[in-house]
This record gives C-alpha cells, structure tokens and sequence, in this order.
C-alpha cells in the first residue's frame, strides 16, 4: 500500500501504534485521539514527518467533520472507543456514548466521501458473542447480555457500532469490514489486560493477582498476527461487507495457567494470589478464524511462548 491518506480513530493506541508501524512507511497518517491511552509516546512515530497527530474527539461531530473534510483520506480504521472492564463498569454512559453516537459521527461524516475511501475499517470486540463462546463463527448468534449489568454496555455498543457500519455499506456503498479482535497483546500494550497486568508485576516481583478461580479461557493472539489481519482486510477486496474473527486459536490457555507461564518466562518471584471477582466476566473465549484463513489467506504465526518472551523483553526494556 502505497501514496495513501490513512485515518486513525484511535491511533495513538497499543493496536493503532503497531498498525501505524506497518503503514508509515509510504503513506501519509492521520491520527485522531483524545490521548486517553497514549501508547505512541513509547515509539518514535511522531517524529516522522508523514505522522501527524491531531487531538479531538469523536464525540466531537463538528470538529471531526471539519477535520475529515479538510483532509480527505483514503483509508478510514476506527479504533477509538471506551474499553477494559474496570473502566467499562464506572463509566456505562461514556462507553455508550463514545462507542455508538462516536461510530454514528465518523460513519456519518465520511458519508459525503464514500466514493474515495478505499476501505472504512471498523474495530469491534469478541465480545459481542458473549460470556461462553467456544469456537465461535461469524454466523454464530451474538449476544446483547442483561440489561443492568455495566459490564455489558460494552460489548452491546460495539455490536450497535457493527450494525451501523454494515448499514452504511448496504445504503450508501462505504466499503466497509469489521474486525472482531480475540484478546490482542504485545510490546507497547497498556491498559487493564491481564498480560499487561501479569507482565507489569512479574518483573518487579509484585503479587500477581487472579479475579476468581482463575478458569476463564481466553485465546491470545501476539500484535504481529493481528495485525497481519487487519492489513488483509486493507488489500482484499473480498473483504468488504464482511466481518471477521481475528485472532490465534492456538493460543488459548486459563488465565491461571497464564499468570504461570508468565512467571516461569520473567523468572519473577511474585507470588501469584487469588481475590474476589466483583463482575461478571467472559469464561469462554476461543474463536473459529476459518473465514478469515479461507476469504483472506490469514495465518497466526507467533505461538504463546514465544509472543509473552517478545512482549517481556519489551516491558524489561522499557523499564531501563
């Protein structure tokens, strides 16, 4: 990819900064975050001069569209939103809002440029299949969960942001796909993962603290693959009007399996504990990425093992 106007909602995040890595190179990039989790200032991409940050926010419709149309961009790949569960479960209505009427004010100002953009990425969450999700498919039946529950007016959000993407590109012809990411880690991650959590104390020798029995299933997928996957999305075209599961199957360990392993890897001597779960979680998570290995030609590379030593040595270093 080449010559081209990049977007990025987002973009100074964990995920956007390794995209931004790969498409920095001969394209121009357009970031468009509030700062909220600011994971580029570890990188050197705000040095290069085809990097340009703009601050705003997506909530901020007439910004944005000023922004938009003075810039015209080619690629739009829409990352921002409210996530991780402690912040999720305080802040329900800014979840709400930045990841529905958020979408809706970026879907509705590129409307007027449809015909230029070569591909609208949208960012979704595993989430949407729900608390028990075992090999799940892109036509398995996604899940609106309880009303009440905060946890959930994350993943009910991001299933509406879905919806209106997918509705835009039926309407109007936006050439759209959305991605559902399956538990992404890496070098530059922060937040309130569980690997970044684990990693984080495991080389200052903390406690190492498990929510629960530590028996939830997650599958982890390593940034490079993921990534990998998005830029299929970029470069098929048999992508568009489609949706996607995006991760690695062959990654899939208990949390407390995780937290071992993370240990053994950092030859750390925290001791792992176990406290009280005050949420509802997600206990099963594993997905069937078989559209994306059969449409796109998408393959995980990085096992476990090796992908946690990768994302250990980077905290070490960074801790320098």
């Amino acid at each position: 990819m080449q010559n081209k106007k990049i977007f990025l909602t987002g973009g100074a995040g964990f995920i956007g900064s390794q995209i931004i890595k790969r498409l920095c190179h001969n394209n121009e990039i357009f970031i468009y975050d509030n700062l909220t989790r600011n994971s580029i200032k570890y990188t050197s991409l705000l040095g290069k001069k085809n990097v340009n940050l703009i601050k705003g926010d997506i909530l901020d419709y007439s910004y944005l569209k000023k922004t938009v149309d003075s810039l015209k961009p080619n690629i739009v790949i829409h990352l921002a939103a409210i996530a991780g569960i402690e912040t999720v479960i305080k802040n329900p209505v800014n979840t709400m809002k930045v990841n529905m009427t958020g979408t809706a004010n970026l879907l509705e100002v590129f409307k007027p440029h449809v015909n230029s953009i070569d591909r609208f990425i949208d960012l979704s969450t595993s989430e949407v299949f729900g608390s028990y999700a075992y090999k799940v498919d892109e036509t398995c039946t996604t899940n609106l969960a309880p009303v009440g529950e905060a946890r959930w007016t994350y993943s009910v959000s991001k299933l509406a942001a879905e919806h209106l993407t997918h509705s835009y590109y039926k309407e109007y012809g936006l050439k759209a796909v959305t991605i559902r990411p399956f538990n992404i880690y890496g070098p530059g991650q922060v937040g309130e993962g569980a690997i970044h959590q684990f990693i984080i104390r495991a080389i200052n020798n903390e406690q190492m603290q498990i929510h629960g029995d530590g028996d939830q299933i997650r599958s982890w997928c390593y940034i490079d693959d993921f990534v990998n996957g998005l830029l299929l999305c970029l470069d098929k075209e048999e992508a568009v009007g489609n949706s996607f599961n995006i991760g690695n199957p062959r990654g899939t360990i208990t949390i407390a399996m995780l937290a071992q392993l993370i240990k053994q890897i950092s030859s750390s001597k925290s001791e792992i504990d176990y406290i009280p779960k005050n949420y509802v979680d997600v206990e099963l998570r594993v997905p069937s990425i078989n559209k994306a290995v059969e449409l796109l030609g998408y393959s995980p590379k990085i096992d476990l093992t090796l992908g946690l030593t990768k994302t250990i040595e980077w905290y070490h270093d960074f801790k320098k």
